[in-house]
């Protein structure tokens, strides 16, 4: 049996991750009390020879679980464990800017606030709370900047398109002055590389264009950058697979993310699709750029 616990801070997308699950055939339960996990899981285990779906199920955790239950979540997932049960923490976070202008733009009264609390303490005492949960994430999704329909295809992608036991990879590449996505597992610094943004000639262009290609690919630093990257990835990764390691995100910045890491990431996809099969490409200050490997 697989059960898939998703979670994170009201706004960062838990409802459109559920959804997808049970699109794609998990049995879904929102805002389960933790109290019941156990017994759930129990239940359905006794029903093993019932329609397959009980075999996947997902439950959505959050805040309005009692506080000492949320204090308690540890032991009661140390337990699931101990039955055999397989296991995966989803948890969805964003940060607080995006937090404050998602409940803005819908109006919803965040769960843990009141006329004593303010949004934004809400929001921050929502991260406390949740924490027993985020720091034992499986995986853990950055949401700031993604629209609903690309958190969507990553959760279809990154949870679904794999097999049991199989790494995920997603390489993404960012922008050091928007600040380093959260969901970073190693970050990278190609800031060294030469910039193409003071080539007045390339501005218009990103790092997926032919003539940024071709002015990193000239520079003997930019090959040496990608080939050290890949020979600590390939040496380290298949460790991480071996301690039974779901998920991995590759977090690659320059200082706009727009040429240098967005170049350095094609290439590091390019490579590991050739080794992994479930390998993404993500450009989060290119949102509505593909991969090549994935047009």
């Amino acid at each position: 049996m697989k059960l898939i616990i998703v979670s994170g801070r009201s706004g960062s997308g838990k409802s459109t991750a559920l959804h997808v699950l049970e699109d794609l055939g998990f049995y879904c339960i929102d805002n389960l009390p933790i109290g019941l996990l156990f017994p759930l899981t129990t239940e359905a285990a006794n029903h093993s020879d019932s329609p397959g779906r009980l075999r996947k199920m997902a439950v959505s955790i959050d805040a309005r679980n009692l506080a000492g239950e949320l204090t308690n979540f540890e032991t009661i997932y140390r337990q699931l464990r101990g039955t055999g049960v397989t296991v995966e923490i989803i948890y969805l976070d964003a940060n607080e800017k995006s937090l404050l202008q998602r409940f803005h733009a819908t109006r919803r009264k965040h769960p843990l606030s009141d006329d004593k609390t303010s949004l934004r303490e809400a929001i921050g005492d929502e991260k406390r709370l949740l924490e027993p949960l985020s720091k034992l994430a499986d995986l853990y999704i950055d949401t700031t900047g993604m629209s609903m329909y690309e958190l969507r295809d990553m959760i279809k992608q990154r949870i679904v398109g794999r097999k049991d036991q199989e790494l995920a990879l997603l390489f993404q590449s960012f922008g050091f002055k928007h600040g380093v996505p959260l969901d970073s597992d190693y970050v990278f610094d190609v800031r060294c590389l030469p910039n193409p943004y003071w080539d007045t000639s390339l501005r218009q262009y990103v790092g997926t264009d032919q003539p940024v290609i071709e002015f990193l690919e000239k520079e003997p630093l930019s090959r040496r950058m990608v080939d050290d990257l890949i020979a600590f990835l390939d040496s380290w990764l298949p460790s991480f697979a071996d301690s039974n390691r779901s998920y991995m995100t590759i977090s690659i910045g320059c200082t706009g993310g727009q040429h240098r890491s967005v170049y350095v990431c094609e290439q590091l996809g390019h490579y590991f699709r050739q080794k992994y099969n479930n390998v993404q490409v993500r450009h989060t200050e290119l949102p509505h750029l593909q991969s090549r490997d994935q047009a």
